[in-house]
């Protein structure tokens, strides 16, 4: 049986070689970690812009919302996932970007995100106040969830560092391994950028059970005022059953982005099928319902592709 896999992962992955070797355009895309939406999405979209793009080839790669303006900055990816304050920041070098990242330009916003945070339902935990000793799973380092969690901490007056220094353990890892954690007990509060509802939190609902922390508002309006590009959203209650009420945190707006140098026709077919097929996402992740093409340039603050430009003049958007 080993074997039989084996040989057929060799067989797959000469496969890909092949199709990219007789490709004369490869798009890599940088999306989110597995467990989260931004994942399955993009290997949708990377499969059927290979099927309907003649003569591309393409992949699809987990990411997070900082390091995906990274790298496709610097060329290391052509398209990705992020948001739409975060690619703003690096386009001007701020926030978590220690220079400016001016090969990025905008692609499309998509649909709205929420953080989310919870812990197990039995927890003693009720705000982050009481998280300054508490084993926490934020998020890997250059994710938005982690930069999110670092600005409510440092409202709330502490750090990671503090954090570790009281006892308590800040686990950067991936949406499955915190899961993991959590089932264990190895994990007090689990947190995420993502949309809503999210099959990581919907698991834990399951088992071991867990509970929603939001922000008060006075703690959200001063975060939100702190921090540009952040707004305010809400976790419905209809979202999980765990919620009897609506759940207050931080918003941001999930957008997709392109390196400047992909040829302005690529990115227009790229646009034409990326909309003209909207209903095959949305069978991957309803969450893509609230992708709207009037939408496709709401909250954009950095330069738009020009290929892709071309189609939303073309269909009235811009």
């Amino acid at each position: 049986m080993k074997k039989t896999v084996k040989l057929l992962a060799i067989a797959s992955s000469f496969a890909f070689l092949a199709n990219v070797a007789n490709a004369d355009t490869f798009i890599k895309m940088v999306s989110g970690p597995s467990g989260g939406s931004w994942y399955p999405l993009g290997a949708k979209i990377m499969q059927t812009f290979q099927a309907k793009i003649k003569g591309t080839a393409t992949s699809n790669t987990s990411g997070g919302g900082i390091s995906n303006v990274m790298s496709v900055d610097d060329g290391d990816a052509q398209f990705g996932f992020t948001y739409a304050h975060t690619v703003a920041n690096g386009y001007n070098g701020k926030g978590k970007f220690k220079k400016a990242r001016k090969n990025v330009r905008y692609f499309a916003t998509l649909y709205p995100a929420a953080f989310q945070v919870a812990v197990r339902a039995d927890s003693k935990i009720k705000g982050f106040e009481d998280m300054k000793a508490a084993n926490i799973s934020p998020g890997k380092p250059k994710w938005t969830g982690t930069a999110f969690c670092e600005s409510i901490l440092k409202d709330y007056g502490f750090n990671f560092d503090t954090i570790k220094k009281n006892g308590g353990v800040v686990h950067m890892v991936s949406y499955k391994e915190s899961v993991a954690l959590m089932k264990d007990g190895q994990a007090d509060v689990f947190m995420a950028a993502t949309s809503v509802p999210q099959a990581s939190f919907l698991e834990l609902e399951n088992s071991p059970g867990i509970r929603f922390i939001g922000l008060p508002p006075h703690r959200l309006d001063r975060i939100v005022k702190n921090n540009p590009g952040y707004i305010k959203a809400v976790i419905p209650s209809s979202a999980y059953k765990t919620n009897p009420f609506d759940i207050p945190t931080l918003g941001i707006v999930t957008s997709a982005i392109v390196h400047k140098d992909l040829p302005d026709d690529l990115v227009y077919k790229m646009a034409k099928v990326f909309w003209e097929n909207h209903a095959e996402f949305a069978k991957v992740k309803s969450i893509w319902n609230k992708v709207v093409l009037k939408e496709a340039v709401t909250g954009s603050a950095i330069p738009i592709h020009p290929g892709v430009a071309k189609y939303y003049k073309e269909v009235g958007v811009m």
